[in-house]
């Protein structure tokens, strides 16, 4: 089944199921997206006020008060920057385990360095809530988060009731027998409206940071706002930055920024760069070992090669308790431990794993690793170009990602026919997915939408 052309440029060039899909819309309202943050050890933000544990009279002494926030439509950095302000305290003093998604409503856990109930009590701003839970000892990070609870309403599917169930249906039992979903990298990876992260990404690591520039701030795209994308015409056809700075509109506050050092210095483009924080510069080179990821897996598929059982030259990694991938926790496929691996990865003990390129990791070896090479022929890099000379504070090393990933506590919670017009019906969907797996590749098997930014991914 043929696959849109934006899933394509993300390399997400393939389904694993062939059912044909409900079609629909998600985030139609905001409402119609909920997160709700799972860690490690059970805890759950939820969306809705629950019972939290007694603080303790000298629980203050702790460095971190733990706290759940709640958030409706709001951009995870953004609010935290909003937090800190109220604060009278540094971002950086904020730590979170994971960023949620931005038109949907979301409860996650953070914690703030020497804060306390009373002052976080004072935080007011719309459509932000923040419950403190008590002081812990560390600072949240990833290592804490184990994954995120979904409500989904997917709206306006042109079938019966009974087609939905069964389509639905369907696509599940192929993604069990598949041994889970395929753990490409979603649409909100690169940016739906303006997915150009990537390519930002690629041009940061071949160390063409003008370039670089230049896809960030004046690459338009068709579905941003029309003053966006003027703007960036504009900036493309002139190459004046001083302009630019004039024209852009006040909502693109990173490329303004950048612009602002590019209209001072015009051929600084690294220093443009270091006005962004570090994170988001980060996120840009993430992208692009995150498309380089999916095309491996595209290609995977597409040659046959099974999700859930392992071939000489792949590499595994092992699974905790949890579910979690050990990334750390590796071995190569070779003959002689080919039949024990598989018994593995049949008892889930195993996963296989394709590279994240880096300027350490190692490819696959046998036919994945002659495609991961190609992959790479193709894009006109190599690992060694992961150092990003350019800005060596961009480095990355790579890794290993699971190539499937589990869905947990699936259930089609509802079908009903829309009470404004019985011609169209709402489905709501309720799953779990481990850390680092997207919602959207889910919907995406499930629904198959033509056109993904109109289907509201």
């Amino acid at each position: 089944m043929p696959v849109p052309e934006i899933d394509e440029q993300l390399g997400i060039g393939t389904y694993l199921t062939d059912t044909l899909g409900i079609g629909g819309v998600i985030k139609q309202s905001v409402d119609d997206f909920t997160v709700e943050e799972i860690l490690v050890d059970g805890s759950k933000a939820t969306i809705e006020a629950a019972e939290s544990r007694a603080l303790g009279a000298s629980s203050d002494r702790q460095r971190y008060l733990l706290c759940v926030l709640v958030k409706r439509n709001w951009d995870t950095f953004i609010a935290l920057k909003n937090i800190a302000k109220q604060l009278c305290i540094s971002q950086r003093q904020i730590y979170i385990a994971g960023i949620k998604d931005a038109k949907a409503v979301t409860a996650q856990h953070l914690t703030i360095e020497h804060g306390s109930v009373k002052d976080t009590a004072r935080i007011k701003a719309k459509d932000i809530e923040l419950r403190s839970v008590g002081y812990v000892r560390e600072a949240l990070s990833l290592f804490y988060l184990l994954g995120n609870s979904f409500t989904v309403k997917i709206t306006a599917i042109h079938h019966p009731t009974e087609a939905i169930r069964e389509q639905v249906s369907e696509t599940m039992k192929q993604l069990e027998a598949a041994g889970g979903l395929p753990n490409f990298f979603g649409h909100q990876r690169f940016g739906t409206t303006r997915p150009i992260t990537h390519l930002v990404g690629k041009a940061m690591v071949k160390g063409d940071l003008e370039e670089a520039v230049m896809l960030f701030l004046a690459k338009p795209s068709a579905n941003e706002h029309p003053d966006s994308r003027q703007a960036r015409q504009e900036l493309q056809s002139t190459g004046n930055f001083k302009a630019a700075l004039k024209n852009f509109p006040r909502q693109l506050r990173f490329e303004r920024l950048m612009l602002a050092r590019l209209a001072e210095n015009s051929g600084d483009f690294a220093g443009a760069f270091r006005r962004l924080p570090l994170r988001l510069l980060v996120l840009f080179v993430q992208a692009f070992q995150s498309y380089l990821f999916n095309r491996f897996l595209t290609e995977r598929i597409r040659n046959g090669f099974c999700l859930n059982r392992a071939q000489v030259g792949d590499w595994v990694v092992s699974v905790e308790r949890s579910g979690l991938p050990m990334i750390n926790v590796a071995k190569m496929v070779e003959e002689n431990n080919l039949n024990d691996i598989n018994e593995s990865v049949q008892a889930r003990r195993l996963r296989v794993a394709l590279p994240i390129v880096g300027a350490k990791q190692r490819f696959s070896q046998g036919i994945m690793g002659q495609i991961e090479r190609q992959v790479l022929e193709e894009e006109g890099v190599e690992t060694e170009n992961f150092k990003a000379s350019a800005l060596p504070e961009l480095g990355r090393r790579g890794g290993l990602r699971a190539v499937v990933a589990p869905v947990k506590g699936f259930q089609l919670l509802d079908v009903s026919p829309r009470t404004d017009d019985d011609r169209w019906c709402d489905a709501t969907l309720e799953f779990t997915l481990l850390r680092g797996c997207y919602a959207t590749v889910l919907l995406r098997e499930i629904m198959k939408p033509a056109d993904p930014v109109g289907a509201g991914f």
